[in-house]
């Protein structure tokens, strides 16, 4: 009985052991007062040519979303809803920013992105940079891009795509839902400004 009971007692102990390292390896780090590490630094560029950090949208709430201008239709539909949200926070939503982390930089120049965002809410501010800017931005946000080959040669990009509610501190509040109407996402987004 002992010789059956000893290995299965290592067994589960080692069990045991393998599940809190997993955890403790796969849970999301925290920083310094419990909040999520999403969100970082980051250098990129703006429609306008100029550069920005994440130090310039510091002191008041603000939202990102990585898309690209070539989407077909998430990234269109998710930037007018954003836009929608932002016209239903009214007066107080007046100095709140949508930053459009292009995660495709070989086309989506700061030319390319004023353009493509001149249809959209001018609070809408699209950023870019060269890939390695991008890549670091992407990873700061833990969020997913890959570039996938279509048949006719050309490519699209598969991402991440949701709406960061981020801090005056840069630090992440939530994920919005835009999946009810803009004046129910308003209202939750306002408790959050």
């Amino acid at each position: 009985m002992r010789r059956t009971l000893l290995p299965i007692l290592a067994f589960v102990v080692g069990l045991v052991g393998l599940c809190i390292a997993a955890f403790a390896v796969l849970a999301p780090k925290t920083q310094e007062g419990g909040t999520s590490s999403v969100g970082g630094p980051f250098t990129l560029t703006n429609q306008d040519g100029q550069r920005v950090t994440e130090r310039d949208y510091a002191g008041r709430t603000h939202l990102v979303f990585f898309g690209f201008t070539h989407c077909p239709d998430v990234c269109p539909t998710t930037l007018q809803q954003i836009g929608d949200v932002l016209r239903a926070l009214g007066p107080k939503g007046k100095d709140t920013r949508a930053l459009f982390i292009a995660v495709d930089p070989e086309r989506d120049t700061p030319e390319a992105l004023k353009a493509y965002l001149a249809s959209f809410d001018p609070r809408i501010v699209g950023l870019t940079g060269t890939p390695e800017e991008v890549s670091a931005a992407v990873k700061a946000y833990r969020a997913y891009v890959r570039k996938v080959p279509t048949k006719d040669g050309d490519y699209t990009m598969e991402h991440t795509a949701l709406v960061y509610v981020m801090n005056g501190q840069n630090r992440f509040l939530n994920a919005l839902n835009l999946a009810r109407p803009p004046e129910e996402a308003a209202a939750e987004l306002a408790r959050m400004l």
